[in-house]
């Protein structure tokens, strides 16, 4: 065994120790612990000797707790609290009271379902601490495969065998147009009508699936995109048609509560479709914090329920 884990005394004459500590009496300390007294004096001073000082003054009048005594409860006193709580501590972990999940999610998420999702969870789960990054679709699936994720709100590219999914949202996409611009004020538009418009998009690395979608969809349209810019996160896209320079793709459920400075607007023909869903590892199955999370997801958005 190596060294650092070998120790000259036994836990036991740890807690013999703090309970004469406590009653300041070797009797009463050996009816409590439940042994004889000639025991437990000789452990006591076995532990003395194996640490070279006295820990109790014995007299006549009873016993006392030296500071070498003090120092040692102080010292020990945290460990065989931590030690008798492990049992309680494992029955909340295995029953989905008490954990960590870490937890990733797209603008999109935050913007419509995570909320709801969040709120439900921290009610009836306060025990257990999730840990919440903004991610993009490519650096999630990628994180959840390795483990590093516990589950992702996140947009779909190709199927993901390694993963489970769950479809939480699927909407075909409007825009997000400054409050001035000059299409603000029509109803429905076309993406034809925006060809003049610049477009606030993301980098394709982050989400190939639904860029590409935008681009058929243009084309479908007959017509090529102006892309202004490309950033990242989301709340920064819609930043810049705040500012005024351009505009951006936005789902319905999206755009139910918008600053002055923009609107939305549906489109008619070609759109691009988001979807949204909530994946995770098939295998190892989820831990109980995690199966816990997964149950109230699938309760706010109704349509499957998830396993446990």
């Amino acid at each position: 065994m190596p060294r650092e884990y070998q120790f000259p005394f036994e836990l036991r004459h740890l807690v013999y120790f703090r309970e004469v500590a406590r009653q300041l009496h070797f009797r009463r300390a050996a009816e409590t612990l439940a042994i004889a007294q000639p025991a437990l004096s000789r452990a006591i001073m076995q532990l003395e000797a194996i640490l070279k000082t006295s820990l109790l003054t014995r007299s006549r009048r009873g016993v006392e707790v030296t500071a070498a005594g003090r120092l040692l409860i102080e010292r020990t006193e945290p460990l065989l609290r931590g030690l008798a709580a492990i049992p309680s501590d494992l029955q909340a972990l295995a029953s989905g009271q008490v954990g960590r999940v870490r937890v990733a999610f797209t603008g999109l998420a935050m913007a419509t379902v995570l909320p709801r999702i969040l709120h439900d969870f921290h009610r009836r789960h306060p025990g257990i601490r999730l840990e919440l990054t903004e991610s993009p679709t490519s650096a999630q699936t990628a994180a959840l495969q390795s483990g590093e994720l516990a589950c992702g709100f996140f947009h779909p590219d190709t199927p993901t065998p390694a993963l489970r999914t769950h479809e939480l949202l699927r909407e075909r996409n409007g825009v997000l147009l400054p409050a001035k611009h000059p299409l603000a004020p029509r109803m429905p538009l076309r993406l034809r009508d925006l060809a003049a418009t610049p477009f606030v998009l993301f980098p394709r690395t982050h989400n190939p699936g639904f860029y590409d979608r935008i681009l058929a969809a243009f084309s479908s349209a007959g017509v090529t995109p102006r892309i202004a810019e490309e950033i990242w996160p989301r709340a920064n896209g819609i930043g810049l048609v705040r500012a005024g320079l351009g505009a951006t793709f936005m789902t319905p459920s999206e755009a139910k509560n918008l600053p002055p400075e923009v609107t939305f607007r549906p489109i008619n023909g070609p759109a691009p479709e988001s979807r949204l869903v909530l994946g995770w590892r098939a295998l190892p199955p989820p831990d109980p914090a995690l199966a816990a999370f997964l149950a109230i997801a699938g309760a706010a958005t109704k349509p499957a329920r998830l396993p446990r």
